[in-house]
């Protein structure tokens, strides 16, 4: 929740942002190259700021850049615009903080209600700590243990169904230790044997709880396809076994 606002910001940010290009606008006639670099400037400006500010003056903005651009007298001392930006700020603060927490309502209730419905459907396992999973392909080999560096693809979606992560998307595998990552993975993973693709449904507190995490918000149920496709060795226990010493040791 990001809202800082200062005057250096409004053009800083401009070089860095990219534009998607819109093939059913039609292109706008101007006067100049110049003319066309300043609307660009002009609009990538607002579309950064709209992601960010709901509600904006344009208009007194609009003023305030032609003043400076003019070298005229500003309308207010460098002092009153630190104080007038500085309450702009908190008050952006504190709205986007009273619609994080009227989300995080909204977002426990309707878990509650998903897991509710979930938990009854056939073929759906809820575990004592509230993890709920569906064996979409039993595996045949080993299971692995909290220690153990696991090799899986999983596709990682919300409950309305928007994608948050997928390695399946990426064409990447992840790797990770099993007790190095969320609490509904681990558990959920040592339910699986390797070769196995399990659907799992975390509730809240077995992912990231009420503070969210990206494009995850807070009380957020997460739903995980999971295909384990091995346990692997720890780099260092790899490298040992690879010296003549830890072969010999072997034999």
């Amino acid at each position: 929740m990001k809202r800082t606002l200062i005057a250096a910001a409004l053009l800083a940010s401009l070089p860095a942002l990219g534009l998607a290009a819109d093939k059913k606008a039609p292109a706008p006639a101007f006067a100049s190259e110049d003319a066309k670099a300043a609307y660009s400037i002009g609009f990538i400006s607002g579309k950064s700021h709209s992601q960010l500010i709901e509600s904006f003056d344009v208009n007194a903005y609009v003023d305030g850049f032609r003043d400076a651009f003019a070298k005229k007298e500003p309308r207010l001392t460098e002092e009153e615009m630190k104080t007038t930006l500085d309450a702009f700020r908190n008050r952006l603060q504190m709205a986007a903080v009273e619609k994080a927490n009227r989300a995080a309502i909204e977002n426990k209730a309707k878990s509650a209600a998903y897991l509710t419905s979930n938990g009854k459907k056939a073929g759906v396992t809820t575990t004592a700590s509230g993890l709920q999973y569906e064996v979409l392909k039993q595996g045949t080999g080993a299971m692995p243990k909290p220690t153990d560096m696991v090799k899986v693809h999983y596709h990682g979606t919300l409950i309305d169904g928007s994608v948050f992560d997928s390695s399946v998307d990426r064409g990447e595998p992840a790797v990770f230790q099993l007790d190095q990552v969320i609490p509904g993975w681990t558990e959920g993973l040592q339910l699986m044997k390797t070769g196995g693709k399990y659907r799992f449904t975390l509730p809240p507190e077995l992912a990231y709880g009420d503070q969210g995490a990206g494009p995850i918000g807070a009380n957020a149920v997460l739903v995980f396809e999971v295909e384990l496709l091995g346990i692997e060795k720890p780099a260092t226990d790899a490298a040992a076994e690879a010296t003549p010493a830890a072969k010999g040791k072997k034999k």
